[in-house]
């Protein structure tokens, strides 16, 4: 089942309808998609030198390397998934915990100036579309050879990482080894009765805490999904489960690891993020107050937004306002001199991307440049001389996702109310365009954020809207108020 979504706020608290389930030829939905992939030049099959050079990778055996086999790596991942980049496991030490999570070793499949590389740097990222996906590498490596399938011997590159019972970093290691994951678990299912699931939450309450504590920023806001069923398409809201959460931090933790090795060796590339502009805090002050939410003098944005509960309509419509803080991430390569601000506003700490290489091509070379360090030995020349191309490669990629990602969503909002032109329906008003009327509103089912005409939006209260259009072709749905 393909999915393709993306985030917005939620609110529990309006009146809920059924969901509307898109039931349609799929041959609608799937022209719709066609078009989104002819839009965005979404890539097709891998060309034929690309797949004959994978196969050969994929066909070789095993290489000498130091054996970690006999640690039982565990991944945890949605349900179905396949590329599987990251396996660990957790152990409790005097005054802390020592973290091992191994990453798929793509390099080790990938010949630098070969096919697989240059189709790589042409795709840069895997595309996910609810139908399919256009992965970065193929299936034969993404899904086979160089993925962490429980059960089978595979190279990785594995971290070591300790922390103390306050999170803070005590020591880190990586270099390349051979290891065995011994289960594959998901999300959903993912239970504190199982002791690894148990210490993760553990250890991903203190590296929370850790976060908040630098003043890093979270925002628990759900996604849009479009999902396939056996009962046609639809639309869901999807939040981070706690396990998810717990998981997330722990790349987390790598990729401030992984930063810290690059600025002390004077070589990298890191993901950065500029702090907010006094502007954007001081919009939020002003939704705040016309939101009626409290804003203690002297607390900082993150501590607000970590209060927040976006089960409440009124924090919801906050929380949608804060990713405007939250804008200019960006990669940045250097090499001598570090970056005048190397840091991450929303991890508060500099962060780099090394923990996902089979579905971004930054990680690839940044872990490269962080195994040399780590072992004192040169970073290979592929790896040094990438490294200034790369920040443009994953601009464009990354644009291209969020904009494939947002059209299919918008493409099946509009599928699943275009019976309805008409209609009303309940909603909550999530954002107001300051000084101009009109703004968004989320209806309360199915999960469906659109453009809103009307003066005097009240941001943050329930409304009744009514359906203006809703056009499949121009994947445009209108609502205006009613009243």
């Amino acid at each position: 089942m393909g999915r393709s979504g993306r985030s917005l706020p939620y609110a529990r608290n309006v009146q809920t309808r059924p969901t509307l389930r898109l039931r349609t030829d799929d041959a609608e939905i799937r022209a719709g998609l066609d078009r989104i992939r002819a839009d965005f030049a979404v890539p097709g099959p891998f060309p034929a030198a690309v797949l004959a050079e994978a196969e050969a990778a994929a066909a070789a055996g095993p290489p000498e390397r130091a054996d970690l086999r006999e640690i039982p790596f565990f991944t945890l991942d949605p349900v179905g998934s396949m590329d599987l980049d990251q396996a660990m496991w957790l152990e409790r030490r005097p005054g802390g915990y020592r973290i091992r999570y191994a990453i798929a070793d793509v390099a080790h499949f990938v010949r630098p100036g070969g096919a697989i590389d240059a189709e790589a740097h042409e795709r840069g990222v895997t595309l996910y579309l609810p139908d399919a996906k256009a992965p970065l590498h193929p299936p034969v490596l993404s899904e086979g050879a160089a993925s962490l399938l429980p059960g089978a011997d595979r190279p990785a590159v594995v971290w070591t990482i300790d922390i103390d019972d306050a999170g803070a970093t005590t020591a880190t290691d990586v270099r390349r080894a051979l290891v065995r994951s011994r289960d594959r678990l998901n999300y959903d299912g993912a239970s504190t009765g199982d002791p690894r699931i148990a210490l993760l939450g553990e250890v991903g309450r203190v590296l929370l805490a850790a976060e908040a504590a630098r003043g890093g920023v979270s925002l628990p806001l759900p996604e849009q999904e479009v999902v396939r069923g056996d009962g046609g398409w639809t639309l869901e809201q999807r939040g981070d489960l706690a396990a998810e959460e717990w998981n997330a931090q722990i790349s987390l933790l790598t990729g401030r690891a992984a930063a810290a090795l690059m600025l002390e060796g004077g070589l990298g590339l890191l993901r950065t993020m500029p702090p907010a502009p006094e502007e954007a805090v001081q919009r939020l002050r002003r939704a705040s107050r016309a939101l009626g939410v409290v804003w203690p003098e002297g607390l900082a944005y993150g501590e607000v937004l970590r209060g927040l509960n976006p089960a409440r309509a009124k924090d919801a419509a906050l929380l949608f306002e804060a990713p405007t803080l939250l804008r200019g991430a960006g990669y940045t390569a250097f090499d001598g001199a570090p970056p005048a601000d190397p840091a991450h506003a929303a991890v508060a700490a500099p962060y780099a991307h090394v923990t996902a290489p089979l579905r971004r091509l930054a990680d690839r070379h940044a872990t490269e440049v962080c195994l040399a360090l780590c072992a004192g030995t040169e970073v290979p020349a592929w790896a040094r001389e990438a490294l200034p191309g790369l920040p443009e490669v994953m601009r464009r990629s990354l644009r291209r996702g969020a904009e494939v990602e947002r059209a299919c969503v918008d493409l099946v909002e509009a599928l699943l109310l275009n019976a309805h032109v008409g209609q009303v329906f309940d909603a909550v008003v999530v954002e107001v365009n300051e000084g101009k009327p009109g703004g968004l509103v989320q209806l309360a089912g199915p999960a469906v954020l659109a453009r809103c005409d009307g003066d005097g939006l009240p941001l943050g209260e329930p409304v009744k809207v009514r359906l203006q259009a809703a056009d499949p072709s121009r994947r445009l749905v209108r609502f205006s108020l009613t009243g």
